[in-house]
């Protein structure tokens, strides 16, 4: 039988469903069927995955009856976001608009306001693609991440939860539940920059930055990188030559270097050469820091 791998509203494999209703019960689940299960979130990556046979789970387990997984709210610690929280929330929550702008701005630049209306920001970040346009913002922002399983609650900055392309630190029977997004230094700018094919389409790459202005010289600084290695990654070189300097066009083009630097050629690029990728990502670098100064400035 020939299978209809690009166009087709038929999921062509048998699976068995589970709906738990709460974290313990998924992750006695998950725990019991390993890597045989697959969490069931938005379903925007998932559910074309099964369609086109990339995944052949045979248990689905649907965490959206678990309701303290849709969270936004804040906290002394930052703004809590529970991983089911959908893009569009994200986008357009007050409190994260208010306070860490730069997460709604990159949670509204993924898809359709269709996609966004499906997808949750765990979904985004465990697919742990390289161009996730959440983990880039989340990384710069160096958010903590939330894991549950059958030994209890964990959580570990970010940065520690990517281990590469389509990995991510969750070990059988875990689960993602959530981002704790500290506040921003009082008078931060942050931005958000990205290309890609189109308005709608993947990161090529994509490029955050957060950073304060002290005497008119860059205090804090954080600078993220996505779509171009295996995993988003911090800056930190690009960071160092940053702080404590003038934010002139001389000390940010020198800076840049850095940014572009950090491209890892791998042997088949789908999207762009490394090269592109460089030359865009030290040009997305430059303005998305220019708008987080020019942002740190109105905040003076």
């Amino acid at each position: 039988m020939t299978i209809n791998k690009v166009n087709t509203h038929i999921v062509p494999i048998e699976f068995e469903y589970h709906a738990p209703g709460s974290l313990d019960e998924a992750v006695a689940l998950l725990e019991k069927y390993g890597e045989d299960a697959k969490i069931l979130a938005g379903g925007t990556d998932l559910i074309p995955h099964m369609k086109q046979r990339k995944t052949e789970p045979k248990h689905i387990v649907n965490i959206k009856k678990i309701p303290e997984l849709a969270c936004i709210e804040e906290t002394p610690d930052g703004i809590k976001i529970g991983a089911l929280a959908k893009l569009r929330a994200v986008e357009l929550s007050p409190q994260i608009r208010e306070k860490v702008p730069m997460l709604s701005e990159a949670a509204g630049s993924i898809g359709s306001v269709q996609i966004r209306n499906l997808g949750t920001i765990g979904g985004n970040i465990c697919n742990a693609s390289p161009s996730a346009d959440m983990a880039t913002a989340l990384m710069a922002l160096e958010a903590t991440v939330h894991v549950y399983g059958k030994d209890g609650a964990k959580e570990y900055p970010i940065a520690e939860f990517f281990q590469g392309r389509s990995d991510v630190s969750l070990e059988r029977g875990e689960l993602l539940t959530g981002f704790t997004v500290p506040y921003p230094p009082e008078g931060a700018g942050s931005a958000f920059e990205k290309v890609g094919w189109t308005t709608f389409d993947i990161a090529t790459v994509n490029v955050a930055a957060v950073l304060t202005l002290k005497g008119g010289k860059i205090d804090h600084c954080s600078i993220a990188l996505g779509a171009c290695s295996p995993a988003p990654i911090k800056v930190a070189l690009a960071e160092e030559i940053l702080k404590g300097k003038e934010p002139t066009d001389e000390v940010l083009e020198e800076a840049m270097e850095f940014v572009a630097a950090c491209v890892e050629p791998r042997k088949r690029w789908r999207r762009a050469p490394p090269e592109y990728r460089r030359r865009s990502s030290q040009a997305l670098a430059m303005d998305a820091v220019g708008r987080a100064v020019e942002q740190a400035r109105r905040h003076q």
